[in-house]
């Protein structure tokens, strides 16, 4: 009874091991490769249950992927024409497009395919890198450039019967040595660069103040030059009338004079003056405060003094004579666009003519005045 149940045991083990051995199941995510004696003999591509000869002596089967498969290469160091370094993360995705190609160039194996994979992607980011120049990867010609290095590894990975979707640059930075070496290059133009914004502006600026500076002489030179004419004229016209009214009435003229004489020495100041009673000074004081009988003989007029004639304005700048010669006037162009040029030369106001007092021009008896008018005591 035992050796029955002992060989039904055994019988039952024996068919299901033939009826589990003669199946394989592959999923949606899987391709199957069935080969007898080491021979590949189906593909499987499609999801399903299928059968095979029962036991993996005589047929056996490799299941390999069918998805999208991702190959990542970090921190990967490549040369850009010019010399400089970067340093590039990068993926490409592929697929077993034809797992026959996989299984007999590849062993359907991915570390055999895969160590191809990174080989063939190094040289290809290189070879990319190296036909541009220092700042190609970070401008528009990047999906340029990952389009070159997919299309570089396509042929040879068909080989191995991988289909090669896509190629992405995820990072791409300067090599720590050369990116200290790129900042000081660039922070030596930026230093540069405003050094000669800076210089150009103090060459404006000079020039700018140099132009006010000579402007300002040259308005100080015209109103100074005005200011005498007139003033000049102002002292003609004066003396005109203080020789007129002094050939008026000479008698009264001495009177008045030694009156302001008295007056101006007179005053409580401790003064102590010790002068003769004949003399000059005294010689109003005994008159027993009589003024002098009024000349009837006055003396006409004298004529009305032309006023001087003031210098023509010239159209030349007004230093000219001190060897000052003309200069371009810098322009200086503002963040709002507008010009700022300063104002080149400047011209003198005219001068202003006195117009002379009015003089009574009725005709009197005719008296000679004397050169030169007394002094004040």
């Amino acid at each position: 009874m035992s050796n029955r149940l002992i060989i039904l045991g055994v019988a039952i083990l024996a068919a299901l091991y033939v009826v589990f051995s003669s199946i394989y199941i592959v999923n949606e995510r899987e391709q199957a490769i069935v080969m007898r004696f080491g021979q590949i003999t189906d593909i499987r591509t499609e999801p399903g249950l299928y059968f095979k000869i029962p036991t993996d002596i005589v047929d056996t089967v490799q299941i390999i992927e069918n998805r999208l498969l991702r190959y990542d290469i970090a921190n990967m160091t490549v040369q850009v024409s010019g010399n400089a370094f970067y340093q590039v993360d990068a993926f490409l995705t592929y697929r077993i497009s034809d797992p026959r190609l996989f299984r007999e160039r590849a062993l359907g194996q991915l570390s055999v395919a895969e160590d191809r994979i990174g080989t063939r992607f190094d040289s290809a980011l290189r070879q990319v890198y190296g036909l541009r120049e220092f700042n190609a990867a970070l401008s528009e010609q990047r999906p340029q450039m990952m389009r070159e290095a997919r299309d570089l590894i396509r042929p040879d990975m068909a080989e191995l019967g991988i289909e090669v979707v896509d190629v992405r640059i995820l990072r791409t930075d300067l090599d720590q040595d050369v990116s200290a070496t790129t900042f000081e290059r660039m922070r030596a133009e930026r230093l540069a660069e405003a050094a000669l914004l800076r210089a150009r502006g103090q060459e404006q600026a000079q020039s700018l103040r140099a132009i006010a500076d000579r402007q300002a002489v040259e308005i100080v030179a015209a109103a100074t030059r005005d200011a005498e004419i007139i003033r000049g004229t102002g002292d003609a016209e004066r003396n005109r009338l203080f020789a007129a009214a002094y050939g008026q009435d000479e008698e009264f003229f001495e009177f008045f004079r030694s009156m302001q004489s008295y007056r101006t020495a007179l005053t409580g100041t401790g003064t102590t003056m010790v002068l003769s009673p004949d003399s000059e000074f005294f010689r109003y004081f005994g008159s027993n405060g009589e003024i002098p009988a009024a000349n009837p003989n006055l003396a006409p007029p004298l004529p009305v003094a032309p006023v001087p004639e003031t210098p023509a304005t010239s159209d030349e700048p007004a230093l000219d004579g001190l060897g000052i010669e003309d200069s371009v006037a810098p322009t200086m162009t503002l963040e709002d666009g507008s010009q700022l040029a300063p104002t080149v030369g400047t011209e003198a106001p005219p001068a202003v003519e006195v117009e002379p007092a009015p003089v009574d021009t009725t005709p009197t008896q005719t008296t000679t005045p004397p050169a030169n008018p007394p002094a004040s005591p």
